[in-house]
């Protein structure tokens, strides 16, 4: 089982891989693409479309590497509700918008597609984080072993 954990670990990690990088090379094209949205003003939307690629990144790269695993699994979870939010908001102010998640990739699909695909990310994501409270976190004090001054031994 905890190989289909980590395939799906890095299926989800590298799909924000991806998708920051996409943004990365063109954050002028995603600050547009946030600032479609009509909920920020423009300054965030520069601010936002310079900081958030590389959050993906690097939280997508503490799920294929496991390190910091649930603060990047965290984080994650929390953009994509922000996102799934912020697309649902849009829709019913009647605003027809591409996304930008994957760049030119994604700028064909419908909006059932677009919360096809990030429902399958969210249920991506809440799975890892049940799978990863099942796995009890492992500490140095945890696996150290006892001193003879430890009380517990007397």
């Amino acid at each position: 089982m905890k190989v289909v954990w980590r395939i799906l670990d890095v299926i989800v990690g590298g799909i924000f891989i991806y998708a920051g990088v996409v943004k990365v090379l063109d954050p002028v094209q995603f600050s547009n693409d946030i600032d479609n949205y009509q909920s920020l003003p423009w300054f965030v939307s520069v601010r936002l479309a310079l900081y958030l690629p590389w959050l993906e990144i690097f939280c997508g790269i503490a799920l294929v590497f496991r390190f910091l695993y649930r603060g990047g699994l965290s984080i994650l979870t929390a953009l994509i509700l922000v996102f799934i939010g912020a697309t649902i908001a849009a829709k019913l102010r009647g605003l027809d918008i591409s996304c930008g998640c994957f760049g030119h990739a994604s700028q064909g699909w419908s909006f059932p597609q677009h919360m096809a695909v990030d429902l399958a990310i969210f249920v991506g994501l809440v799975a890892l984080w049940f799978a990863s409270r099942a796995q009890p976190a492992t500490s140095k004090i945890e696996t150290a072993s006892p001193t003879p001054s430890d009380p517990s031994l007397k």
